[in-house]
């Protein structure tokens, strides 16, 4: 269950008393990776939202959680008050699973040939999908000059990388990327390609039949549903 935290601006404060889990979030898919994931584990967590546009995560008290300025981010302090922060997505995707996911019901054990499957399709988004359709986000939306080389580019990247999916998913014939069940590489594509589809690529993804059904298939669980919603 999700609360929220309206001012909170002391990551060492609490508020309440440990265990807890803080997000530090925004609204945009990296973030929601890591809500749908705190949603399928079933975990009570709270929910900092960062109002990026005001520049909220290159404030002091938010440099001190994240050197690196950017969302999302994680403190989770355990029963006896010792406080853990961790920032980039899929760091914290994998670190919520090693602590929390003990069935490996979204995750594979380390040391697996699944767990390392896991990790190249977590990767494969955080290098290659996530970047190549934030960057056309950015040149065909906020750009102040519209660069037709730059839109064209990364267009046409994202596009490939959506085929690089739909290629997977048909050779692994089990309706996901890594193994037979919904896990943490399927959630970090997922809000991309969801996301993306809403900035231009919606016919692109309609060409891609596996693909579509996988996005269709992830968006109706009901725990991915309030992962994507934490801020509405």
């Amino acid at each position: 269950m999700v609360s929220y935290l309206i001012d909170e601006k002391d990551p060492e404060s609490t508020g309440v008393e440990a265990p807890f889990i803080r997000l530090y979030a925004a609204t945009t898919g990296n973030n929601y990776k890591v809500s749908i994931l705190l949603e399928l584990l079933g975990l009570d967590y709270q929910v900092r939202k960062i109002d990026i546009r005001a520049g909220q995560q290159k404030e002091d008290w938010f440099l001190a959680i994240n050197p690196n300025g950017r969302t999302p981010s994680l403190t989770d302090a355990d029963k006896d008050g010792k406080v853990t922060h961790i920032s980039e997505s899929a760091a914290i995707m994998i670190y919520l699973a090693d602590k929390y996911d003990k069935d490996r019901k979204y995750s594979y054990a380390p040391g697996t040939d699944l767990y390392y499957e896991e990790l190249e399709w977590t990767f494969f988004q955080m290098a290659g999908l996530g970047p190549m359709g934030g960057q056309y986000n950015h040149f065909a939306r906020f750009a102040p000059v519209k660069i037709d080389y730059a839109i064209e580019r990364y267009f046409n990247e994202t596009v490939r990388l959506f085929g690089v999916l739909e290629e997977r998913l048909t050779r692994n014939k089990t309706g996901y990327l890594v193994g037979d069940r919904l896990g943490i590489s399927d959630i970090v594509s997922y809000v991309w390609v969801n996301s993306l589809k809403e900035f231009g690529f919606a016919e692109e993804i309609k060409k891609l039949p596996r693909l579509e059904q996988w996005a269709e298939k992830i968006s109706k669980i009901d725990a991915v549903k309030r992962g994507t919603s934490i801020f509405q």
